[in-house]
C-alpha cells in the first residue's frame, strides 16, 4: 500500500513527461526523418544474419566475376574476389553501429561520472579531474585514438576502447557545468538540510536533472564515434576478417577501385556512413530543441 502510493506521484510526471516528448518530437520533420533512418538501419542489421551467411562474406567462397560493374543479379556490382557489395554493405552495418553505440555508452558513463563528481565536490577533488579533462581536450583526438588502438592491438574492442577514452572529455565538461547548475538551485540546500548524503543528493537530485543533456550529448556522440570507427578500420586498426563500412573502403582503395573506375565498390559504404551520421544529428538536434527550449526557433 505505502509503496504503491510512494510510486504513484513519482512515475506519473515521469509519464507524463514523455508523453509531452513524444507529441512535441511527431511534431518534428527532421527529428522522424532521423529516426526512420536509424530504424531502418537498425531492422537492416538485425535481420542481416537471416539472409547473409557469413559464408557468403569468405574470400574462398566468393563466385562471382571481379569487379563486377551493377546489375540484375549484383545490385551494387562485386569485389575484387567476386563477393557481393550488397552483402558486404548490409553486413557492414552491424559492427559498425555496434562498436559506436558501446564506444558512446562508454564514453557518456565514464564522462558523466568525472562530470558528477567534478560538479558536486568541488574543491582539490574537481581542479585534479578538469585539469586531468583538460589534459586529454588538449591532445588530439584521433592521433591519441590511432595510438591507443595500435598498443591495443588490432580489433573491435580496442577501437571501441580507443574512441571511449579519447571522446569523455567533452561530455565531462558539459555535465559538470551541468551539475554546478543544478546544485545551486533551492531544493538541493532543502535536501542537504533534511541530512541526504552525497550519494543520495547526486543520484536521486543531480542526475535527474541533466540526465536529459546526457540524452542529447550520447545521439550526436554516436555520430562521431562511428565516423571515428570507420575512420580507425580504414586505417588497418579493425580486425582483418571482419566486414565493417570502414574495412570496405580499405579494401577498395587496396584493391585498386579507383584505378578500376569501380566507382560502385568504393562510394556505397561512404554513403551509408554518411546517412547514418546525419540520422544520428537530426535526431541528436531534434531532442536538443525539445529538451532545451532555449534553443528553439521561434
Amino acid at each position: 500500500m505505502t509503496a504503491t502510493a510512494t510510486a504513484a506521484p513519482v512515475s506519473a510526471p515521469r509519464a507524463a513527461a514523455l508523453r509531452r516528448f513524444a507529441r512535441a518530437y511527431a511534431g518534428s520533420p527532421s527529428g522522424l526523418a532521423g529516426l526512420g533512418i536509424l530504424v531502418a538501419f537498425t531492422v537492416l542489421a538485425l535481420a542481416a544474419p537471416l539472409f547473409i551467411h557469413p559464408s557468403d562474406l569468405n574470400v574462398i567462397n566468393a563466385t562471382g566475376p571481379s569487379l563486377a560493374p551493377p546489375s540484375a543479379h549484383y545490385p551494387l556490382g562485386t569485389d575484387q574476389p567476386g563477393r557481393s557489395v550488397l552483402l558486404l554493405l548490409i553486413w557492414g552495418t552491424r559492427p559498425s553501429l555496434a562498436i559506436g553505440v558501446i564506444a558512446t555508452g562508454l564514453t557518456m558513463i565514464l564522462g558523466s561520472t568525472i562530470g558528477l563528481f567534478a560538479g558536486h565536490y568541488g574543491g582539490a577533488a574537481s581542479r585534479l579531474l578538469m585539469a586531468l579533462t583538460d589534459w586529454f581536450l588538449a591532445l588530439p583526438s584521433l592521433p591519441l585514438a590511432i595510438a591507443l588502438a595500435a598498443v591495443l592491438g588490432q580489433g573491435s574492442t580496442s577501437i571501441t576502447i580507443a574512441i571511449a577514452v579519447t571522446s569523455w572529455p567533452g561530455t565531462a565538461r558539459l555535465i559538470r557545468a551541468q551539475t554546478l547548475a543544478v546544485e545551486a538551485r533551492p531544493f538541493i540546500e532543502r535536501a542537504k538540510a533534511l541530512g541526504a548524503g552525497h550519494r543520495q543528493i547526486m543520484l536521486r537530485q543531480v542526475l535527474p536533472n541533466v540526465a536529459p543533456l546526457i540524452l542529447v550529448s550520447s545521439t550526436l556522440t554516436v555520430a562521431s564515434a562511428i565516423l571515428s570507427e570507420a575512420t580507425l578500420t580504414f586505417l588497418g586498426l579493425g580486425n582483418p576478417t571482419d566486414v565493417s563500412w570502414g574495412s570496405m573502403i580499405n579494401q577498395a582503395m587496396g584493391q585498386g577501385a579507383i584505378t578500376s573506375g569501380a566507382w560502385w565498390y568504393l562510394i556505397p559504404p561512404g554513403v551509408a556512413i554518411l546517412i547514418v551520421v546525419l540520422g544520428f544529428t537530426l535526431v541528436g538536434r531534434a531532442t536538443e530543441n525539445i529538451l532545451n527550449p532555449r534553443m528553439t526557433r521561434k
